[in-house]
C-alpha cells in the first residue's frame, strides 16, 4: 500500500493506460498544435513500447503527481534571469556550445537549450520558427523542466538520471510535448564532478536518431574540456570529498578519484568533520549502532583505508586524517553560516550518506537538512523553496510545500495548492490511522 492509501497496483495499473492511450493522445496533440513538428507515423509505437529507462521516468512522474496535460512554470522572470545566468558555471561554456550547436539548431529548425542543475532553461536559443512554436509549451528561459516539475522529457531525465537521455515524441509524459523529440547530457563541473546542468537538442522527427544523442553528449564533454581550461587547476595534495546525495561517497586525492566503500564513507565523512580527531571508543559509537561490535572490527576497517588511502594519509591515538579535507557537506554548512543561503543551496547536491544509519552520520545528516530547510523557509525565495520541494529528498516536506505555497505569485500557486492539500490529505490519513492502533492496543 501506497503513502498515499492507494494500492502501488493501482498506480502501475494507471500508469500502463497511460502508456496505451499515449499514441490517440498524441494524435489529439498534434490536431490541436499543427504548427507543432510533424513526427510522421512511426511515434505512437514507442508509447506501447515502453523503453526501461522511460517507463521509469514514468513512474517516478506519476508519483510526482505530474499533471499530463500541464505545462512548464515560468520561474524566473527577465530581471532574474540575466543576473542569475551571468553568474551561472555554464555561461564560460556557452561560446562553445553556441559554436558546436549554433548553425545545426538553426538550419535544421531545431533548438539548442542549456538549464541549471535544477532544471531551469537558461538559455533557449535556434531557428525562430521553432522558438514561436516553443512558447506555446513554456518552452523558454526561465521555464523549469525538471523530471519533478514537468514529467518525461530529456534534460529533465537527464539530469534525474546522470546519463545523457533521448525522448521521441509520445515517449513525453505531457501530451503538449509529444510533438517534439530532444536529446540532453549533463554537464559536470569538471574538477568536483558536480552536476552544473544539461545541454539539450529539441526539434522534430530529424532528431529521433541515435546520432542526436551522441551529438549532446559530445558537446557536453566539450564545454566540460572548456571550463577545466578556464578554472584553476587543483591542488593535488588537496583531498576532496563528495557525500551529499550519494551512498558512497568519492574521494579525490594524489590525482586519483576514488569511489568508497559505505563503511569507508561514513569514517572519512566523521573524521572530515572532526579534524582534530577521534578516540577509538568514540568513533565505535559514531559508526555502528549494534554495540556489540568490537574495536577488533573497526581497527579491521581502518586497516583497509589506510591501504586504500596510503600509509600516511591516515594517523591514530586520536584517529584523523593527516591533511586537510575539503568536503562537499562542510562547505554547504559554511555558507549558511555565512548567511549565503542561496549558495547555499545550489551547492547541496542532496541529503548526507542518505542510505547511512551510523548514529554520527545520521546526526549530522539531520542537521545539516533542518538547518538549511529553515534557512530556506526564513528567506522565502519562491525560486530556492522550489528546488527544494521539487527533489526527490524535498517531495513529501509539507514545512517547504506550506513556505512555496505563501511564495509563489497567484498564477504558480494551484499546482502548489494541489500539492500541499495532496500531503496534508496523506498527514491525516496517516495520523488517524495511528490514533487507531494506539485505541486498538490499549483496548
Amino acid at each position: 500500500m501506497s503513502a498515499t492509501g492507494r494500492d502501488d497496483l493501482d498506480e502501475e495499473a494507471e500508469l500502463s493506460d497511460a502508456w496505451m492511450a499515449a499514441g490517440p493522445r498524441r494524435e489529439r496533440a498534434r490536431a490541436t498544435d499543427p504548427g507543432g513538428p510533424d513526427l510522421g507515423t512511426d511515434a505512437a509505437p514507442h508509447a506501447r513500447e515502453a523503453r526501461p529507462l522511460v517507463a521509469a521516468s514514468w513512474r517516478r512522474s506519476v508519483r510526482a503527481r505530474v499533471s499530463p496535460d500541464g505545462s512548464a512554470r515560468v520561474e524566473l522572470d527577465e530581471d532574474e534571469l540575466s543576473a542569475y545566468r551571468e553568474a551561472h558555471p555554464l555561461s564560460a561554456a556557452m561560446p562553445v556550445i553556441r559554436e558546436l550547436m549554433g548553425a545545426y539548431a538553426t538550419d535544421g529548425e531545431h533548438l539548442l537549450a542549456v538549464c541549471d542543475a535544477a532544471g531551469r532553461m537558461l538559455w533557449v536559443e535556434g531557428h525562430p520558427g521553432t522558438l514561436r512554436k516553443a512558447r506555446g509549451m513554456n518552452f523558454v528561459a526561465g521555464a523549469r523542466w525538471s523530471e519533478a516539475a514537468a514529467g518525461t522529457n530529456a534534460p529533465g531525465t537527464a539530469l534525474a538520471v546522470d546519463r545523457p537521455v533521448q525522448v521521441v515524441a509520445a515517449e513525453h509524459f505531457r501530451h503538449p510535448v509529444r510533438a517534439w523529440t530532444c536529446a540532453a547530457a549533463p554537464v559536470h563541473d569538471p574538477h568536483s564532478g558536480r552536476v552544473l546542468g544539461a545541454v539539450d537538442i529539441t526539434g522534430g522527427e530529424r532528431l529521433a536518431h541515435p546520432h542526436s544523442l551522441g551529438f549532446v553528449q559530445a558537446v557536453a564533454r566539450a564545454a566540460e574540456s572548456h571550463l577545466a581550461l578556464l578554472g584553476p587547476a587543483p591542488d593535488p595534495e588537496r583531498i576532496r570529498l563528495s557525500a551529499l546525495g550519494r551512498d558512497e561517497a568519492v574521494l579525490s586525492v594524489g590525482g586519483r578519484r576514488l569511489r568508497l566503500s559505505r563503511r569507508h564513507s561514513e569514517i572519512l565523512v566523521v573524521l572530515a568533520h572532526r579534524p582534530e580527531g577521534v578516540g577509538g571508543d568514540e568513533l565505535l559509537t559514531l559508526l555502528y549502532e549494534d554495540e556489540s561490535v568490537t574495536p577488533v572490527t573497526l581497527r579491521a576497517e581502518l586497516s583497509r583505508l589506510r591501504a586504500l588511502l596510503g600509509p600516511d594519509a591516515l594517523r591514530s591515538r586520536p584517529y584523523r586524517l593527516a591533511s586537510p579535507v575539503d568536503a562537499d557537506f562542510a562547505t554547504v554548512d559554511r555558507r549558511l553560516a555565512s548567511g549565503a543561503v542561496a549558495a547555499a543551496a545550489g551547492d547541496y547536491a542532496g541529503p548526507l550518506l542518505p542510505a547511512s544509519t551510523a548514529p554520527g552520520v545520521v546526526r549530522l545528516r539531520r542537521r545539516l537538512a533542518d538547518r538549511l530547510r529553515a534557512a530556506l523557509v526564513d528567506r522565502g525565495d519562491p525560486g530556492l523553496l522550489a528546488d527544494w520541494a521539487y527533489s526527490a529528498w524535498g517531495e513529501d516536506d509539507v514545512v517547504v510545500w506550506r513556505a512555496l505555497c505563501a511564495a509563489v505569485p497567484a498564477p504558480q500557486l494551484p499546482p502548489v495548492r494541489a500539492r500541499l492539500d495532496s500531503l496534508e490529505a496523506e498527514l491525516s490519513a496517516g495520523a488517524t490511522g495511528l490514533q487507531r492502533t494506539v485505541h486498538h492496543t490499549r483496548a
